[in-house]
C-alpha cells in the first residue's frame, strides 16, 4: 500500500510538471466566428473564419480583442493571421487598425502590416508595418511613422512608443511641423502628455523668429522653452549666441548662455564673449559676464572692450556698449582703462569714466573723463576730449626724462588713428626736454600759460607753441632739481599698459572655475538605455519571439545586424 501511493504521488508531480502554466499563456478565445472553412493545403491544421452579415469575425485574448473580415487561426500553436479591416481594442487607451495582422496568444507578440494606425487619446501614428509587443507594452515601426496631435506632426524612418511611459523614440530622419515651428533631429524622445522632446544628434529647430542648432536638447513644443548643449547655437533675430549650455524661452524673447559663450552681432560687426549671458530680444539689449569682452570690428583692426559686466542696447542701427567694474580695453595702436565706459556706435562717442587713462603710441593720458569721437562713416577714430585735470606724459626716448604737458581740458586730431595735434587750454604747464636736430640734449622747458598746442610725428612731439604770456625758463639738465622736473598730479603708470589682447584679463578673469554643464534630464535617457540595453532598438528576445514567418523574420535580422 506504501509502495502504491509513492508510485501514484511520483506520477502526479511528473503530470503537473508536464502542463502548461495557465497564467503565463491563454488560449485565443474566439467570440464571433462567421463562417468556418478549413484547407488543409495551404493552411494545414487551421481554421478558416469570415465574416458575415451578422459582423466581423472577432477574437479576444487577455484584455484584447481583435475584429477582422478573414481570419486563419492555428489553435495549436495559439497563433492567428487577420485579413481585411483589421482593428484592435486594448481597454480605453489604444487602438490599431490595418489590412493584415499577425498575432501570437504564447509570447504577446503583433505584427500589423499595410495602413496601420495606432491610436490613443493623446496621439496617432500610421506606418506600413508595426511590431506590437504586449508584455511591455511596446511598438516599433522601420518603415517610417508618422505620429499627429492636436498640433504638431513628427515623422522619423524608425520608431518606438512605450505606451506606460507615453513616450516615443524615434530615429532616423526625424521631423517635427508645426505652424510655429520645425523640428529635425538624428534622434528624438517625444512625451505625448507633456508635448516634450529630447533631442539626440545634430538636430534643428526654426521657429518664426529663431532657429536653434544642438547635439542634444530639451524642447517644451508647446511653450516653445528649450534647454540645450553640446555644439549648441541660437540664431536669434541678428544675433548668433553659441555657448556650451543654452536656455530659450518664446513667450518672453529670451535666450541666455553659460560656458564659453559668444554672442555674434551680423549687423554691426560685434561679438561678445564670455560665460554666462543674456539676450532680451523684446528689449534688443545683451548682458554678459564672468572674463567678459566686447570685441568690434574697427576698419581691419579690432577692438576689445572688458569690464565685470557688459550691457549692449538699442536696435541695430544705434547699438550702446555699457562695461561696467574694472574696464579695460585695446587695440592695436591704443589700450586704456576706467571704472565704466559708454560706447554709442550712432554718434561715434566713447566715454571713458572715473579714473580714465589711455595710451597712444607714445602718450599716456589721464584726466576726470575721457571721450574718444569716431568718424561714423569711415569708422576711423577723428579726436578726443580729455575734460577736466588733463594730463599727458610722454616717456623721453633720449633720456630718462618724463615730457609732460597738463591743464584744465584736452583736445587732440587723430590721423590715421595716431595723435598729429593736442591742444591744451586753462592752467596749462608743461615740461619738455629738448633736442637739436643732432639729437644733442639742450635742456629741460618749464613753462606754464593759458593754452598750448603740440603738433605729432610718429606719437613723438615735435613742435610746441605757447599762447597769452607764456612764463618760462630752459633749464640746463644741472640747474633743474629733481623734484622739480614732475609736475604735480603726475603717476607714470607705464606697468599698467596692455599690450595685447589678453592683458585686459586679470588673474581672477583666468583662474575662473566654470560650472559643470550636466546634461539635459530626460526622464528616459536613451544613453543610460543603451548602456543598460545595446539591443535597445529591436531586442533579441523580441525577434525570436516573432511569428514564424521565415521571410519577415529573416528581414528583421538583417536590420538588426545594420543596428
Amino acid at each position: 500500500m506504501k509502495k502504491l501511493f509513492v508510485l501514484l504521488f511520483l506520477a502526479q508531480i511528473a503530470f503537473s510538471q508536464n502542463q502548461p502554466n495557465s497564467a503565463e499563456k491563454t488560449i485565443i478565445k474566439i467570440v464571433y466566428g462567421g463562417n468556418l472553412t478549413v484547407n488543409e493545403e495551404k493552411f494545414p491544421g487551421a481554421k478558416i473564419f469570415s465574416k458575415t452579415d451578422k459582423g466581423q469575425v472577432r477574437f479576444e485574448h487577455e484584455g484584447m480583442d481583435l475584429w477582422c473580415d478573414r481570419a486563419v487561426l492555428f489553435q495549436e500553436r495559439n497563433w492567428v493571421k487577420a485579413y481585411g479591416n483589421v482593428f484592435i481594442q486594448q481597454g480605453d487607451s489604444l487602438e490599431m487598425s490595418s489590412e493584415y495582422i499577425e498575432y501570437d496568444g504564447d509570447t504577446k507578440l503583433a505584427v500589423s502590416k499595410r495602413k496601420v494606425r495606432l491610436q490613443n487619446p493623446d496621439m496617432t501614428l500610421t506606418t506600413d508595418t508595426l511590431y506590437f509587443d504586449r508584455n511591455v507594452q511596446e511598438a516599433y515601426f522601420n518603415t517610417k511613422g508618422i505620429v499627429k496631435d492636436s498640433a504638431s506632426t513628427l515623422t522619423s524612418i524608425e520608431g518606438r512608443y512605450f505606451m506606460s511611459k507615453n513616450k516615443y523614440q524615434f530615429q532616423k530622419d526625424v521631423q517635427i511641423d508645426n505652424p510655429e515651428y520645425t523640428v529635425n533631429s538624428a534622434q528624438l524622445d517625444y512625451y505625448t502628455d507633456s508635448k516634450h522632446a529630447y533631442m539626440y544628434g545634430p538636430s534643428t529647430i526654426k521657429g518664426k523668429e529663431y532657429t536653434i542648432f544642438c547635439k542634444r536638447g530639451f524642447y517644451n513644443t508647446v511653450t516653445e522653452k528649450g534647454y540645450f548643449v553640446k555644439d549648441s547655437r541660437i540664431d536669434y533675430d541678428n544675433r548668433i549666441i553659441n555657448g556650451d549650455s543654452l536656455y530659450f524661452e518664446k513667450s518672453t524673447n529670451f535666450a541666455s548662455a553659460t560656458n564659453n559663450i559668444k554672442i555674434t552681432d551680423t549687423i554691426n560687426k560685434m561679438v561678445l564673449k564670455g560665460h554666462y549671458g543674456e539676450v532680451f530680444k523684446a528689449k534688443d539689449s545683451a548682458f554678459i559676464t564672468k572674463r567678459a569682452v566686447a570685441i568690434s570690428l574697427v576698419e581691419t583692426d579690432s577692438m576689445y572692450i572688458h569690464g565685470d559686466r557688459l550691457v549692449v542696447t538699442g536696435p541695430e542701427t544705434n547699438r550702446v556698449i555699457r562695461a561696467y567694474n574694472n574696464v579695460k580695453f585695446f587695440k592695436t595702436d591704443m589700450s586704456g582703462k576706467c571704472d565704466s565706459l559708454f560706447a554709442d556706435n550712432n554718434s561715434g562717442i566713447t566715454k571713458l569714466i572715473r579714473r580714465p587713462i589711455m595710451w597712444n603710441g607714445d602718450s599716456q593720458m589721464t584726466g576726470d573723463t575721457i571721450f574718444l569721437i569716431s568718424n561714423v562713416k569711415t569708422e576711423k577714430l577723428d579726436s578726443l576730449k580729455v575734460i577736466n585735470n588733463s594730463f599727458i606724459v610722454q616717456k623721453d626716448t633720449l633720456g630718462e626724462g618724463y615730457n609732460q604737458v597738463k591743464g584744465q581740458n584736452l583736445y587732440g586730431k587723430f590721423r590715421d588713428n595716431k595723435l598729429y595735434e593736442v591742444d591744451v587750454i586753462k592752467n596749462t604747464e608743461v615740461v619738455y626736454y629738448m633736442y637739436n636736430d643732432n639729437n644733442e640734449f639742450i635742456g629741460i622747458d618749464k613753462t606754464i600759460c593759458s593754452a598750448i598746442n603740440l603738433t605729432l610725428n610718429e606719437n613723438q612731439i615735435e613742435d610746441i607753441t605757447f599762447f597769452t604770456r607764456p612764463d618760462g625758463v630752459i633749464y640746463p639738465d644741472k640747474d633743474l632739481p629733481k623734484n622739480a622736473r614732475k609736475l604735480r598730479g603726475f603717476i607714470w603708470r607705464g606697468d599698467e599698459r596692455m599690450y595685447s589682447k589678453d592683458d585686459i584679463f586679470d588673474e581672477d578673469d583666468n583662474n575662473l572655475i566654470l560650472p559643470v554643464i550636466r546634461g539635459v534630464n530626460n526622464p528616459m535617457d536613451p544613453l543610460l538605455e543603451e548602456e543598460r540595453n545595446p539591443q535597445d532598438k529591436a531586442s533579441k528576445e523580441t525577434l525570436k519571439a516573432l511569428p514564424p514567418d521565415k521571410e519577415e523574420k529573416k528581414k528583421l535580422l538583417e536590420q538588426k545586424k545594420k543596428l
